[in-house]
């Protein structure tokens, strides 16, 4: 019974410590949240930017963390989570040893089922990283203040009907899926009649538009 006690308050400190452990952060910009710590993984929501998450731990070797907030619990990626890193707001994935964010283990995974994978599945679809993106935090913002980039703005029923109805082939690249990130070149983005200051593209799971001057991604449907 001794050794019974003595191994619940044991459990009892760990999962106190664990919970303490959590860090409070601020979303930059609209995160998509994942099933999983990947882009594989299907998108269960988002959660809209300046709103709080708590960070239950991120992975060390990969740039996704645990988080919940908004109703959700899942993954996002790390570089758009706004900390308080003393008296300035940073990005916590490339600040997570300063503020002292618990580090956990991937879950293990099918490796028939990863990103490499899934790419190869596709026959062909670009390999790269999305660019840049509204990456940590303003100087001079509080954490709780308007962050990351605009609202989008909703494009035309025209535009929308196009998209929708007329699939391209999809193509996954690291980091996530937000506003103001950058295409790569070698990724193609597809006219849609009559609309010259649209382009669009089916990027890790869901279909953007894509400003054609600069490659940026203007709206994501979700």
């Amino acid at each position: 019974m001794k050794a019974y006690l003595v191994t619940t308050f044991v459990a009892a400190l760990t999962v106190a410590g664990a919970a303490s452990a959590q860090t409070m952060a601020t979303v930059a910009t609209d995160l998509n949240v994942r099933s999983g710590p990947g882009v594989q993984h299907g998108v269960i929501g988002a959660i809209g930017a300046g709103d709080e998450v708590s960070v239950l731990g991120c992975i060390d070797s990969a740039n996704w963390c645990q988080v919940s907030g908004d109703g959700l619990e899942g993954w996002a990626y790390g570089d758009y989570l706004n900390v308080k890193a003393g008296d300035e707001v940073v990005s916590l994935y490339p600040n997570r040893e300063t503020v002292g964010v618990t580090i956990i283990e991937a879950p293990v995974e099918d490796p028939t089922t990863g990103q490499d994978a899934a790419v190869g599945g596709l026959g062909g679809a670009a390999m790269g990283a999305l660019i840049g993106g509204p990456v940590g935090a303003v100087a001079g913002l509080a954490i709780g203040g308007a962050t990351g980039a605009a609202a989008a703005e909703e494009p035309t029923t025209e535009v929308t009907t196009y998209v929708t109805s007329n699939m391209v082939d999809p193509v996954y690249l690291d980091g996530e899926v937000v506003i103001g990130a950058g295409v790569p070149e070698n990724v193609t983005i597809y006219e849609i009649p009559d609309q010259p200051d649209y382009r669009y593209a089916q990027i890790n799971g869901q279909t953007v538009l894509v400003n054609p001057q600069d490659r940026q991604i203007m709206y994501i449907y979700r």
